[in-house]
């Protein structure tokens, strides 16, 4: 949806009106100018459409995911509590793309905290996380997977080749389901941290199922 400029006439009271509840959804004036007026001539503008599928996203998470304030329009921050000795937070960030034609987002997933054997264990997740990326999408993404993982942090984008024809409730589905499996693995390898083994085959294993039935988003 293509933007252009234009002048409109306004009382300076339905201005100092817009700005206060620009302000308070973190957002522009201008933004929520259109939004107002696409909503009053029932046109879905990609704002719009973002924030439906976060709702939705939302929806489908369970009682573990907090739901942060929303940083802006595209985006939504989700916390999630890691069972181990420093009681760690994930936090997951999601940025949705305004056109998605084959890119849906990025997904930056980190742990808040100063602990220098915290960010080490991590890292060791996260690492693993990408060799199993890369093995199991190969064929989707020969060149590698479009995702980095350093200094406790993960960042990915998510692609899908038919973003464009799905529907909200198929991509907060897709985005939803990724962002659960990651959770579920990342608790599984604390889990095996604390009990002094080794787990990386089970999580193997949960990525490999995870592949075979996702359609979506990758």
């Amino acid at each position: 949806m293509n933007k252009s400029v234009y002048s409109l006439v306004l009382a300076d009271e339905v201005v100092e009106a817009i700005d206060r509840m620009a302000y308070s959804m973190n957002t522009s004036r201008s933004n929520l100018i259109n939004q107002i007026l696409a909503e009053r001539v029932s046109l879905m503008t990609p704002e719009m459409r973002m924030r439906q599928i976060f709702s939705e996203i939302e929806q489908l998470m369970d009682q573990r995911f907090l739901f942060i304030d929303q940083p802006s329009d595209s985006m939504i921050a989700i916390k999630s509590p890691v069972r181990y000795k420093y009681k760690p937070t994930l936090r997951y960030s999601l940025e949705l793309s305004r056109d998605m034609q084959g890119k849906v987002g990025r997904l930056k997933v980190s742990f808040r905290t100063k602990s220098e054997q915290l960010t080490a264990a991590a890292d060791g997740f996260f690492e693993l996380w990408l060799k199993l990326e890369n093995k199991y999408l190969r064929k989707v993404f020969p060149d590698g997977v479009p995702a980095q993982a350093e200094n406790g942090r993960y960042t990915r984008d998510l692609y899908s080749p038919i973003a464009e024809h799905l529907s909200d409730k198929e991509i907060a589905e897709a985005v939803a389901g990724y962002i659960r499996l990651m959770d579920s693995c990342i608790q599984t390898y604390f889990d095996g941290l604390t009990e002094g083994r080794d787990r990386s085959d089970e999580i193997g294993a949960k990525y490999a199922a995870y592949v075979r039935t996702v359609t979506a988003v990758i």
